[in-house]
Parts: C-alpha cells; sequence; structure tokens
C-alpha cells in the first residue's frame, strides 16, 4: 500500500499505534459492511419479487383441483 510522503512522516511520529492493525481492522469493517449491503440488495430484491394472490384465492383449491380431488 502507497502512502505519501506527509502522511508516512505523521505516522511515523506514532509509533506506538500498529499502523498494519488499524488497516487490517478498516478492511474488515469495510468487507463486513459490503456484505451487508448486500444482504439488504437480496432482500429488497427478493421482497419485490413477492406475488400477492388476489382475495379469495386458494392455492390448496387449486392444487386439489388439479390433482382431481375437486370437480
Amino acid at each position: 500500500m502507497r502512502i505519501d510522503d506527509e502522511t508516512k512522516k505523521k505516522m511515523e511520529r506514532l509509533k506506538h499505534i500498529n499502523w498494519s492493525e488499524v488497516v487490517s481492522e478498516v478492511i474488515i469493517k469495510v468487507l463486513k459492511q459490503e456484505e451487508e449491503r448486500n444482504l439488504a440488495r437480496a432482500l429488497l430484491l427478493n421482497e419485490r419479487n413477492v406475488i400477492v394472490p388476489d382475495e379469495g384465492y386458494s392455492s390448496v383449491e387449486v392444487i386439489r383441483k388439479r390433482r382431481g380431488h375437486i370437480e
């Protein structure tokens, strides 16, 4: 990873900070956020595809008719 000289000098003044760990934690945080965003997007897409039947529609009756149980 490249860091400009000014930032590098500032980081060197703060030697007590483990910059590798800081970077790793931020990367993990961003990955989790992206995974959550992708999950939320998938849920929205799934909900958009839900078909709501007309009032009074009975899938049980339709299945029974197709199987010959109701005439």
